[in-house]
């Protein structure tokens, strides 16, 4: 059986929730509407759910460059997109130098709210950019390559069968969206995507820069905005996905082309 696109995720807002798509198109930074939003604190320092598992429940959906943001027992607000000449801010994420626009000041008050702490909603716009190499010292990719908010790289796979494997050792199976995946694979065998090196998907090439490394926003359910009491399932991933770098579970990609993708394409393994 060839391997095929089984689901495409967009994650508008970083650390937010999931927006299954039937398609998305790629640029350079990712999955176009993936990741361009974010949490800062008071001083600037990005926040995600692992340090606020509520974030989880604040769902974003991206209209035009604006966005429509609603959470439980939270009014609807739409945040307009920043003004290119608007007031910019300095921060990072993870030691990788960005300067984000600032979102008005209703989208601050809606985010503090919610999520109980003094924070602001920042927007990466076309001329915000943030180097792949500033995190990875040319150790990945190109020097031209750029990444959105996302951790480390434009996009995350994982094939099903590896969570299939992972579920069969699990007393409560665990959801694909648990790793927030931008695209599923279906089709292959259990970590097939580690030995890959680069594919093509619906006519677009990618390199498979690294695995991804697991910490314990793994162990946090989006639906509830809770951390599993258990320290599931990270906890029976370091039994047998741990390596000198970490737990490692999925593939960072990296594009090398644009174009578009869709439910069912295949995914033709190219070394």
């Amino acid at each position: 059986m060839t391997p095929n696109l089984s689901a495409i995720n967009l994650f508008p807002l970083k650390s937010g929730a999931p927006l299954p798509q039937q398609q998305a198109t790629v640029e350079p930074r990712g999955l176009v509407g993936d990741r361009r939003w974010m949490v800062v604190d008071a001083g600037g320092k990005f926040v995600t759910g692992r340090e606020l598992s509520r974030l989880t429940l604040v769902r974003a959906t991206p209209d035009g460059n604006a966005l429509q943001l609603a959470a439980p027992g939270m009014p609807a607000l739409h945040v307009a997109a920043p003004d290119p000449r608007g007031a910019r801010i300095d921060t990072a994420v993870w030691g990788a130098d960005v300067t984000p626009l600032l979102a008005d000041a209703a989208a601050h008050a809606w985010l503090s709210t919610f999520l109980g702490a003094d924070l602001r909603l920042v927007h990466m716009d076309d001329a915000c950019t943030r180097r792949l190499k500033a995190k990875y010292d040319g150790r990945y990719g190109r020097d031209e390559d750029v990444v959105s908010f996302a951790d480390g790289f434009p996009l995350l796979l994982i094939s099903q069968a590896a969570l299939d494997a992972l579920n069969a050792k699990l007393a409560q199976p665990v959801p694909m969206l648990r790793f927030r995946p931008n695209l599923v694979v279906a089709g292959s065998a259990p970590h097939a995507e580690d030995g890959w090196r680069c594919i093509r998907i619906g006519g677009i090439e990618f390199e498979v820069a690294k695995p991804c490394t697991r910490c314990v926003f793994t162990t946090v359910d989006f639906e509830r905005g809770e951390r599993d009491s258990a320290g599931e399932p990270l906890r029976t991933l370091t039994t047998y996905r741990r390596t000198p770098d970490g737990v490692t579970f999925g593939q960072n990609l990296i594009p090398r082309g644009g174009g578009t993708l869709r439910i069912g394409d295949a995914v033709e393994v190219l070394s």
